[in-house]
């Protein structure tokens, strides 16, 4: 009697002990899951942080961009561009031209790269839009027309195409502004354009670049 009595205080003490030892296992997990999640939202927060102050430095960087005058580069009264449809020719005092009247129908402009010369009349039209129109001449290294060309086919609002009539073998026109480069590697390319792609000189900010004239 006294022996079954001791094997069941045994077994009652095996099962207490089985439980206690489960319920430590499970605080265990209980802890590990918290400092694990803890430590997620620690780095999500941390990870937040950073991408934030990563595009807040990238819109710092583009709006200083956007302010900073850049070296060589010409500019016209935007004012005294006129912007009228017309359906005569329009001798245009530089080439390429920067705004002035000009055709009704805008040329394609949404990162479109021509390989061919385009009518100035129509380029003017996608000038008036926002655009930034890169050109070259057969004295452009091969090199640079194909890296601004890859520059262009990412870039909505923007366009290429080769000029023969101009002074610089690369140079970038938006509305009223104009500059010669050196190279595709020129940092006033990207400078250019993060100023006057759809940039503040633009009389029609947001109008179409596509719809237009293709080649």
């Amino acid at each position: 009697m006294a022996s079954t009595k001791a094997s069941k205080n045994d077994r009652k003490a095996r099962i207490e002990e089985m439980r206690r030892a489960e319920q430590a296992r499970e605080r265990r997990s209980r802890i590990i899951a918290i400092t694990v999640s803890v430590a997620v939202v620690a780095g999500l927060v941390g990870f937040g942080a950073y991408m934030l102050n990563k595009e807040s430095d990238k819109k710092d960087a583009k709006n200083a961009a956007a302010k900073a005058p850049i070296k060589g580069e010409k500019d016209w009264d935007a004012k005294k561009l006129t912007r009228n449809h017309v359906t005569k020719v329009v001798t245009y005092p530089m080439h390429p031209p920067v705004g002035g009247d000009h055709l009704q129908v805008w040329q394609n402009c949404n990162g479109d790269v021509y390989t061919k010369p385009l009518n100035d009349m129509n380029a003017v039209h996608s000038l008036e839009h926002g655009s930034v129109w890169v050109t070259y001449t057969d004295k452009a290294p091969a090199a640079d027309v194909k890296k601004l060309s890859d520059k262009v086919k990412q870039t909505p609002y923007s366009l290429m195409s080769p000029y023969q009539n101009q002074s610089g073998a690369i140079m970038l026109s938006a509305w009223g502004k104009q500059v010669t480069v050196d190279s595709a590697s020129d940092p006033r390319v990207n400078q250019f354009f993060t100023k006057y792609v759809q940039g503040a000189q633009t009389p029609e900010p947001g109008a179409a670049c596509t719809g237009g004239l293709g080649q």
